[in-house]
C-alpha cells in the first residue's frame, strides 16, 4: 500500500462485523487528503458552527440529514473563508484529539481528546467553502451509536473550470421542481453548471415574450405523446438564482439549425421541409411532417432556413432574449446532427449565429461539429460528444476549435452521456454509445487522453449530458445519473489519472459505496449497482 494509502487507511472507520475498511468517503477525490493521527471528531448535542452563515445552513442541513442532529450548540466547526488561494479551492484540517477548554475540572492539565475537538473548513472564496462543506458532509460516518469525524488534512482545488451536468428538458419535460433538486444533487458534487437543453424537434420549453408563439404552440408535445410543458421567464429566474446560491451557472440552449421542427410548427416560414435522414431510413421510420408535432426518436431531419433573413431575425430575437435573462456567461447555439443541412450552409449558419450570441456579450458554445465552420466568432466554446475513441472525423472538427484558439468540453458519449443504459436488459436508457455504460466504463476515461493534441490547457472541462427519451422524471434521473454522475464529477475536479493513488477504478468504487448512506439520507433514489460495495449506514 502506499503512503497516501496508509493514511487513508488510518483515518477510516475502524471495521466492524468483518467489514472491509474503506477510506474516506470523498467524492470526486480530493487533491490532497492526509490522517492526522489524531482521534475522530465526534459529532454531539453540544456541537455547533461558527462562521460564514450562508455555509453554516449548508453544513446544519447536511449533517441533519445523515445523522439526525441539529447543531445548535456553541463551538466545534468553524468556517471561514480566506482570500488568496485558488478559485474554488479550499482546506479542511480535523482534529479530534483538541481539549474543549485549556485544562481539566480541579486544575489538572488538559487530557488529550477529552474534548470534542475543532473541524476548521477555510475556502478561498464562497464557492470554495461550500466545496468544503459538502466534502465535510461526505466524511461523516456511522461509528457505534454515534457519529464521527476522521482526523484528516485536506487541502484541495478544482483541475478544470467548468464542471457541467446537462439536462434536456425538450424531449421530455421536467419542471422547476425537479431541475432544482437536480441542481442540488450536482453541486454536491462540486459541479458548477446547469446546461439546459430547452428546445428541440418535440417542443419549445421557454416563454419568450419575443417569440410568444413558440410554446404556445408546441409546448404541450413531448416523446410518445407524454406530457409537455414550458418555462415561464419567472421559471427560468428561479432556476438560475436557485443555481447561483449553489455556486452553479445555467447555460441554456437553444438547438439550431437542426433539431428545429418545433420551430417550424410555430412560425413555417423559417423552417425547411423535413428531409429523410439515414437513421429514418435504417429504421423504417415515418417521415415527419411539416406542421404536425413530432414525437418521435429520430434526429437530423429538420433544418431552419439558411439564406432567409427572417432566420437570422428570430435568431437575434431569441438569443438576444435569452442572454437577458442568463448571468451566466454562455449561450449554447446547438449545431449537432444537422444531417437536413447542406454543409456550407450549415458552415454559414453557424458563423452567423456565433457572432450573433458573442455580440450580446456572451461566449458561444457549439457541439464538435460546428468546427467545420472556418467563421466562427472567436472564442467559440466546442462541445465534443464523439467516443473515447474518436471515429468519423469528429476529433478534427473538435480540434479545430483549439486550432482556433478556443477551448473544448469534453462530454464523450460512450462514458458520460448519463442516459446510455447499464447493462442490455435495463429498463431505462438507450445504447446506441457503443452499447450499454457500466458504472467502470464511465469512470475509465483521461480527458487529456481523448482527442490527440489536446492537452489540459485546451479543455475548459467535462459536462455529463442527461438526454431525456426514456426519462421522464426524477426518479429516472436518480437511476440513470447515480453513481455514474459521481465518475464524471470526478474526472472534472479531481488529479488526472495516474497523479493520485485516489485516482483509481478500486479507489473510487470504494468510495461511492461508501456515501450510499448519505445519498439515501438525502432522498437520492440511485441505482444500486453490483458493481459497487454499497455501505449499509
Amino acid at each position: 500500500m502506499t503512503a497516501a494509502g496508509l493514511a487513508l487507511a488510518a483515518c477510516a472507520p475502524a471495521a466492524q462485523n468483518g467489514d472491509t475498511v474503506t477510506p474516506p468517503a470523498v467524492v470526486p477525490a480530493p487533491a490532497s487528503i492526509e490522517a492526522s493521527g489524531a482521534a475522530p471528531f465526534r459529532l454531539a448535542d453540544e456541537t455547533g458552527v461558527t462562521g460564514d452563515r450562508d455555509a453554516a445552513a449548508v453544513l446544519s442541513a447536511l449533517v441533519e440529514a445523515r445523522t439526525g442532529l441539529a447543531l445548535d450548540g456553541r463551538t466545534g466547526i468553524d468556517l471561514r473563508i480566506e482570500t488568496g488561494g485558488a478559485p474554488e479551492s479550499y482546506r479542511i484540517a480535523v482534529d479530534g484529539a483538541a481539549p474543549t477548554r485549556p485544562e481539566a475540572p480541579g486544575g489538572a492539565p488538559a487530557v488529550p481528546g477529552a474534548g470534542l475537538g475543532t473541524v476548521v473548513v477555510t475556502g478561498a472564496d464562497a464557492a470554495g467553502l461550500f466545496y468544503g462543506v459538502q466534502t465535510l458532509g461526505q466524511l461523516i460516518a456511522k461509528t457505534g451509536d454515534g457519529w464521527t469525524i476522521p482526523a484528516v488534512e485536506i487541502e484541495d482545488a478544482p483541475r478544470f473550470t467548468y464542471r457541467g451536468v446537462m439536462l434536456d428538458v425538450a424531449r421530455h419535460f421536467h419542471g422547476v421542481d425537479t431541475v432544482k433538486a437536480y441542481i442540488d444533487r450536482a453541486a454536491g458534487l462540486k459541479l458548477n453548471a446547469l446546461h439546459l437543453h430547452l428546445s428541440d424537434d418535440q417542443a419549445w420549453r421557454l416563454q419568450l415574450a419575443s417569440r410568444p408563439e413558440l410554446t404556445a404552440k408546441t409546448a404541450d408535445n413531448a416523446i410518445g405523446g407524454d406530457r409537455g410543458g414550458f418555462f415561464t421567464k419567472a421559471d427560468y429566474a428561479d432556476i438560475v438564482a436557485h443555481a447561483s446560491a449553489r455556486h452553479m451557472i445555467v447555460v441554456p440552449e437553444f438547438d439550431t439549425p437542426g433539431h428545429t421542427h418545433a420551430v417550424g410548427l410555430a412560425y413555417p416560414g423559417l423552417a425547411e421541409a423535413p428531409v429523410v435522414t439515414e437513421q429514418i431510413a435504417a429504421n423504417g421510420d415515418e417521415l415527419p411532417l411539416a406542421g404536425v408535432p413530432y414525437q418521435g426518436l429520430a434526429v437530423g431531419f429538420s433544418s431552419l432556413k439558411i439564406h432567409d433573413e427572417a432566420t437570422y431575425d428570430f435568431l437575434a430575437d431569441v438569443f438576444g432574449e435569452l442572454a437577458g435573462m442568463t448571468p451566466g456567461p454562455y449561450l449554447h447555439v446547438g449545431g449537432d446532427e444537422a444531417h437536413g443541412t447542406d454543409p456550407d450552409d450549415f458552415a454559414l449558419f453557424m458563423s452567423r449565429v456565433t457572432r450573433i450570441v458573442a455580440d450580446l456579450g456572451k461566449t458561444p458554445v457549439a457541439w464538435h461539429e460546428a468546427g467545420s465552420s472556418s467563421g466562427l466568432a472567436p472564442d467559440t466554446i466546442g462541445q465534443y460528444w464523439g467516443f473515447v475513441a474518436p471515429t468519423d472525423g469528429m476529433d478534427v472538427t473538435a480540434r479545430a476549435f483549439v486550432e482556433n484558439g478556443a477551448q473544448l468540453i469534453l462530454s464523450p458519449a460512450d462514458a458520460v452521456y448519463l442516459d446510455m443504459k447499464y447493462s442490455a436488459d435495463a429498463p431505462l436508457g438507450l445504447t446506441w454509445a457503443n452499447g450499454p455504460t457500466s458504472v467502470e466504463r464511465a469512470y475509465a476515461w483521461e480527458p487529456s487522453a481523448v482527442i490527440p493534441g489536446v492537452s489540459d490547457d485546451d479543455i475548459l472541462g467535462v459536462e455529463a449530458p442527461m438526454w431525456t427519451e426514456t426519462v421522464r422524471d426524477l426518479s429516472d434521473i436518480d437511476e440513470m445519473a447515480f453513481p455514474r454522475i459521481a465518475a464524471a464529477a470526478e474526472a472534472a475536479w479531481s488529479p488526472a489519472t495516474g497523479r493520485s493513488d485516489l485516482r483509481t477504478w478500486g479507489s473510487f468504487r470504494a468510495r461511492v459505496g461508501a456515501l450510499g448512506p448519505l445519498w439515501t439520507s438525502l432522498g437520492i433514489g440511485f441505482h444500486a449497482s453490483d458493481e459497487i460495495p454499497w455501505a449499509a449506514e
